[in-house]
C-alpha cells in the first residue's frame, strides 16, 4: 500500500448534500441544529453575548431551511409582531401552522 504524499483532501459537512436522500439531509441537518444550540448555549452560560447572537442567526436560518419558511414568511410574521393591531386569524397573507403568532 502507498502512502498518499501531499495534504490530505478536505471534505466539508455539506458536501454531497445534493445527492444525498432528502432524509438522510434532514437528519444531518437536525444533528448540525442540535450541535448549534448547545453551542449557542454554552456561549451564553460564558457571557459571550454577542457571539451566541451571531449564532442564533445561523439557528434560525437552519430552521427556516428546515421547515422551508420563505423570507418573505419570516417578514410578514416579524411585520405582524411588530404591529399593535390585533392578529386576525382570516388573513390575506394566511402563514403557515407553524408560523402563527400565539399571544
Amino acid at each position: 500500500m502507498k502512502r498518499k504524499r501531499g495534504t490530505p483532501r478536505l471534505y466539508l459537512a455539506a458536501s454531497g448534500v445534493e445527492e444525498m436522500p432528502v432524509a438522510n439531509t434532514e437528519e444531518r441537518l437536525l444533528a448540525l441544529l442540535a450541535t448549534l444550540e448547545e453551542c449557542q448555549a454554552f456561549l451564553t452560560d460564558r457571557a459571550n453575548t454577542e457571539t451566541a447572537r451571531l449564532l442564533s442567526l445561523a439557528i434560525l436560518e437552519l430552521r427556516m431551511e428546515l421547515h422551508k419558511v420563505t423570507d418573505s414568511e419570516l417578514k410578514a410574521l416579524c411585520d405582524m409582531i411588530a404591529s399593535d393591531e390585533p392578529v386576525q386569524e382570516p388573513t390575506a397573507r394566511s402563514l403557515p401552522p407553524y408560523l402563527r403568532l400565539i399571544k
